[in-house]
């Protein structure tokens, strides 16, 4: 496997937000506490560790050996879930949605980004124990957003009528669609071995977290990956005050709106939240739903439900089912950090946006914030993609570019004429300074004249560049057609490959050594997007 890196900023895919972040822009340092460095690291696992309490890790050990009761649980696994009752044993956390086959690419990166931290933290520290957690978002209801996934050029769609929690959903339709992905998987070696596990997922499962928690198992129980849903009573009892408080002074909106207009004032004034704070963030479990709760006057309404709740209602509903109880977006943040000794949450650029909006919340909620650490990114080259990138002159860096600037730059490359009227353009500036310099002299009423002038020439240099352009397109049709491919396959539609192909569009032919190779190659404290090639 061959590596190289691009900075964050260069590839044009991440926000001014999240690399001024990256590059410790001071304007932002009151938006988050420590940023990620191994030292750093330590010393949020000893103010955590302080912090954190007992009580809490009972009932985490507790939950975990539960979960995992009708799974084969690796030693790593059980070995980690077991430290979790030491004092001295932190977490490191990254969640996702249930995607089916895990989604995107992403996933598999962000639970290696986790596990790769772990290793090093602990060969730093080794006087903690460090555990990576994978936490499932059960409670989501978007089923729309996870109910499909692309292999190569193909996309897999799992259709049904569904509502409420997604992890608690059965698997009522989905034997079809695996059917048919099964079909195009291939015969090799390591295609069986994933259909394999893919029927031990879902095959044997009744909703859709088990399925899950199965198949990331399978894929990272030797790393000691601990996956947790925390859709549990016991778990969401040890959040019941800060559900009591959300309920009673709806903190996290004044808290979070208060942060945002920070960000405005101190950072950015055009800056848009990447998750707006609702007056109430919680969602209520109710007939098979999951609904919004909005407070009117002093009651508190199910939004899409005609149940209505006086507050002393919904405060006894709280103490005696907590687990009806569920946080939003911006909520979710705080349960985590509250029934886990976590110091850091590793996501990718969108999650961290909202999660900058989060730490006078967190301050007030006398919660430790936790440390905020991108997740490993890559561009996966196979060795073929490599030898097409040789043989069309290219370094994989180039294909950041969108297409179009991409095929440009390639025309002006191999064309033997100067495509580039940039000196046309720098003779014509220096005579316009001159006639603006003369009309000032003469009459000031000429200036908008030269001005409006000088606008019809640079255009009309524009058109001639873009006229000269096509043309030399043409020429060279078959190698920019090949180049236009290349970038297709590895940037489908103009998306990083991360964000639309499968990990199983790699590991047919690859196996556990894609993976592995994944996990020998990333940095995780690295400031680069990742380009790899794999081996065989």
């Amino acid at each position: 496997m061959t590596t190289s890196g691009i900075p964050h900023r260069d590839t044009g895919y991440f926000s001014s937000l999240l690399t001024d972040y990256l590059e410790q822009n001071p304007k932002l340092d009151f938006t988050y506490g420590r940023f990620p460095t191994l030292d750093q690291l330590k010393a949020q696992a000893q103010e955590k560790c302080a912090a954190f309490p007992e009580a809490h890790r009972q009932v985490l050990v507790e939950v975990l050996q539960e979960q995992y009761a009708t799974l084969d649980v690796a030693p790593e696994v059980a070995k980690n879930i077991s430290a979790l009752g030491s004092k001295n044993a932190v977490t490191l956390t990254t969640g996702h949605q249930l995607c089916l086959l895990t989604g995107p690419l992403y996933f598999i990166y962000k639970i290696l980004t986790i596990i790769k931290l772990a290793e090093q933290l602990r060969a730093q520290a080794p006087e903690l124990g460090v555990v990576p957690v994978y936490w499932m978002a059960t409670e989501d209801h978007d089923f729309e957003e996870i109910s499909s996934f692309q292999f190569q050029q193909q996309k897999f769609q799992w259709t049904k009528a569904a509502e409420g929690p997604v992890g608690r959903m059965n698997l009522e339709g989905l034997a079809p669609v695996l059917e048919a992905f099964s079909k195009v998987l291939g015969k090799t070696l390591h295609a069986e071995k994933l259909l394999d596990s893919i029927a031990n997922s879902y095959g044997s499962a009744s909703t859709l977290a088990e399925a899950t928690r199965c198949l990331v198992n399978g894929l990272f129980a030797s790393y000691g990956l601990v996956v947790i849903d925390a859709d549990h009573p016991k778990l969401k009892t040890l959040f019941r005050p800060q559900v009591h408080r959300e309920l009673t002074e709806q903190l996290a909106h004044t808290k979070v709106q208060e942060q945002v207009e920070k960000i405005k004032q101190d950072y950015n004034s055009s800056y848009k939240p990447q998750v707006a704070p609702r007056t109430l963030n919680l969602f209520y479990f109710y007939d098979g739903g999951r609904y919004r709760i909005e407070k009117e006057g002093d009651n508190y309404l199910l939004v899409g439900t005609s149940k209505v709740f006086s507050q002393q209602a919904l405060l006894q509903e709280l103490e005696a089912n907590p687990e009806n109880f569920s946080p939003n977006v911006l909520l979710r943040p705080l349960y985590q950090e509250v029934i886990l000794p976590n110091i850091a949450y590793i996501g990718g650029g969108g999650e961290l946006a909202y999660w900058l909006e989060l730490k006078s919340f967190f301050d007030a909620s006398n919660v430790l914030f936790p440390i905020l650490l991108l997740r490993n990114a890559a561009l996966v080259l196979t060795p073929k993609d490599e030898k097409k990138c040789k043989a069309l002159g290219v370094d994989p860096k180039q294909l950041f570019l969108s297409r179009t600037a991409l095929l440009a730059q390639k025309t002006k490359a191999l064309s033997e004429l100067d495509i580039n009227l940039q000196f046309f353009k720098d003779t014509l500036e220096a005579q316009f300074k001159t006639l603006e310099a003369i009309a000032k002299k003469t009459d000031a009423s000429f200036i908008g004249s030269v001005a409006a002038q000088r606008a019809k020439q640079f255009k009309g240099i524009d058109r001639l560049e873009q006229r000269l352009l096509r043309a030399e397109k043409r020429k060279f049709k078959a190698q920019l057609q090949r180049l236009s491919n290349l970038h297709e396959r590895l940037f489908p539609k103009g998306n990083l490959q991360e964000r639309v192909l499968n990990f199983s569009s790699f590991y047919c032919d690859y196996g556990p050594n894609f993976i592995a190779q994944l996990y020998r190659e990333f940095d995780p404290l690295g400031q680069d997007f990742t380009i790899l090639t794999t081996g065989e």
